[in-house]
């Protein structure tokens, strides 16, 4: 930092740059005072992780996918010394390049304003819920996060509309479900309960195998209902009071209170059976809410157009890339006489599908010339 022109803010930020040092320990501020005593685990002769599995075990209710070592994995490693295998799944897809562009995808509007969610915080609203759940009932945490941060990282651009776009182009169809669990996220190495509760979490696909899966999938469903609601109010699309009467008289017209009755409902029901649900009354409550939205806000003509507009340029660039597969990034092992191959087209389809909404239109409008008023755009009411 060249001192001579630094602010004083500067240079006090400056000052703490070797933090303060006392006794051959460094802290990181000048009166710090925390301390603790000798954590118990250290005496029980275990690893850190390994006694912390056994507390963690003691918490579980009967059914729920205890932690063991390192986990069970396509690819055997080592277990890490201070985390279950379930906490490194987390940290692993917290950490991983598919999780962090879900910033830049549509949840339901595309180019949110500052205040709407996008599938990033979508994902960390559905982990809200589904860890509140999980604790609630003793069911594994760490798992159950794992998933719920994990379940979207196979969306591609422009929400929903991207599988209707890459559809073509994939044997069996473009899920992104699916795509997340064997495509965005193999190289982690993660769990196999982790996978599958990724693969399963749709209600559209076969049952995940764990408690804890099953409860991602419900806390999908009421995250996305409840914020793409609020969402939807903000952008005045729909009035609070617009809720059919059985959605407003179960649920309530907040956020907050439709969260708290629905979360309330299913650890409750959990409790008395056994079973991953909810009760019939809410339930019901739940599947009006949500059909509330397909009809007003999701199926609405504005979101239609921006659909069609998405379909359409995905699958230019799916084409684009295909046919001149030397533009894809790597180490260009898509050359050649392979610009027409599967292997051609399937490189194209992760590129596309791993994009950003606004990445893949700025490569639409270089590449291809896209029209400017053929792109999606904001929110039009």
């Amino acid at each position: 930092m060249n001192i001579e022109h630094a602010t004083e803010r500067n240079r006090q930020w400056a000052a703490t740059m070797e933090g303060f040092a006392a006794n051959d320990i460094v802290r990181a501020h000048a009166n710090s005072v925390a301390a603790i005593e000798s954590a118990p685990l250290a005496e029980t002769g275990l690893l850190p992780r390994a006694a912390h599995e056994e507390i963690l075990d003691a918490t579980l209710a009967g059914g729920a996918t205890p932690s063991h070592g390192a986990g069970n994995r396509v690819r055997e490693e080592e277990p890490d010394p201070y985390r279950t295998c379930f906490e490194r799944d987390r940290d692993r897809i917290l950490h991983s390049s598919s999780f962090r562009r879900l910033s830049g995808k549509t949840q339901v509007f595309v180019f949110p304003d500052d205040h709407m969610r996008t599938r990033l915080t979508h994902a960390l609203e559905v982990a809200q819920v589904a860890v509140s759940v999980a604790r609630a009932v003793g069911l594994n945490p760490a798992l159950t996060e794992a998933i719920a941060l994990g379940h979207d990282c196979g969306h591609g651009p422009g929400g929903h509309a991207s599988e209707e776009a890459l559809d073509p182009y994939v044997s069996g169809g473009f899920d992104h479900a699916t795509w997340g669990a064997n495509v965005s996220l193999v190289n982690l190495n993660l769990c196999l309960e982790t996978l599958d509760g990724i693969r399963n979490h749709s209600w559209s696909r076969p049952a995940p195998q764990s408690p804890e899966g099953e409860v991602v999938s419900w806390a999908d469903r009421i995250a996305y209902v409840c914020h793409d609601f609020e969402d939807a109010v903000s952008a005045g699309i729909v009035r609070p009071d617009d809720l059919p009467d059985l959605v407003h008289d179960r649920c309530g017209t907040t956020r907050g209170q439709q969260l708290g009755t629905f979360i309330r409902a299913m650890i409750t029901t959990i409790q008395q059976t056994g079973l991953i649900g909810m009760d019939a009354r809410t339930a019901e409550a739940l599947s009006a809410f949500r059909a509330f939205n397909y009809a007003t806000i999701y199926m609405r003509e504005p979101s239609r157009v921006q659909a069609q507009r998405v379909v359409g340029m995905l699958r230019s660039l799916v084409e684009f890339y295909a046919a001149t597969p030397s533009l894809l990034p790597g180490d260009g092992e898509f050359r050649g006489d392979m610009a027409s191959s599967t292997s051609a087209l399937d490189a194209a389809v992760a590129y596309v599908a791993g994009m950003t909404d606004r990445f893949a239109c700025r490569s639409a409008v270089t590449l291809l010339d896209w029209p400017i008023d053929q792109l999606p755009n904001g929110i039009d009411r």
